[in-house]
């Protein structure tokens, strides 16, 4: 076990580097637990001896800092790549599935090219790239941390926009996690095509429009 890794966010990467790793990917999904959206993954990779000491876990982060360190991660890094899976495929496969698929699909990426992944939780799938899950690893690997940064911001982007279609969910704030405003709005509205209809909505009201 890697010691003191919440103080030192590198101390994975270190390591991996030490070993001849050059190529680390840190991985992470964000938007599991809501009711509406896509789930959405993130991989980057730095180059070896990048430090940016600001990256920790996106929920820790003022929104206006994450945005900024959007910037400063794909200034930095070597490759990064955002995924998407669809409310469609979470119904399909089950919101685990889903979001393991988002992350692969980042480690699979072209140009990509990864030769070592540390993973956020401790799940993940059967791959010919050697892998490390790591449990809230979002505040302990700097590369986690900047994947979690990268695809918070990039899906509260596209809840922030489907708000302005479905204001009555209030997307804006609850970015689709099961609020009170936003179960009001399903037991007053319905549900619309972005929700997850194997989740527990509460309703069995097709979404229609008052406007």
């Amino acid at each position: 076990m890697i010691k003191n890794a919440i103080q030192d966010r590198l101390s994975y990467e270190k390591k991996l580097w030490a070993e001849g790793f050059q190529r680390v990917m840190g991985l992470d999904e964000v938007g599991r637990g809501c009711l509406a959206g896509p789930v959405v993954a993130a991989g980057v990779i730095f180059h070896p001896d990048t430090n940016i000491p600001e990256i920790r876990d996106s929920k820790k982060i003022a929104e206006n800092e994450r945005v900024e360190l959007v910037k400063l991660i794909k200034e930095k890094a070597a490759f990064w790549t955002i995924q998407e899976r669809p409310p469609s495929r979470i119904d399909e496969i089950n919101i685990l599935w889903a979001s393991i698929e988002a992350m692969r699909f980042c480690a699979e990426a072209a140009k990509a090219n990864p030769d070592y992944l540390l993973v956020d939780g401790n799940r993940y799938t059967t791959s010919l790239i050697p892998h490390t899950c790591v449990v809230k690893g979002d505040d302990k690997s700097m590369s986690i941390g900047a994947a979690s940064i990268l695809a918070k911001v990039h899906r509260d982007s596209i809840m922030a926009e489907l708000h302005k279609i479905y204001p009555e969910f209030g997307w804006d704030t609850n970015v689709g996690y099961p609020t009170p405003i936003h179960k009001k709005g399903l037991k007053d509205f319905g549900f619309t095509p972005h929700h997850r209809k194997s989740f527990k909505l509460g309703t069995q009201k097709v979404y229609k429009t008052q406007r």
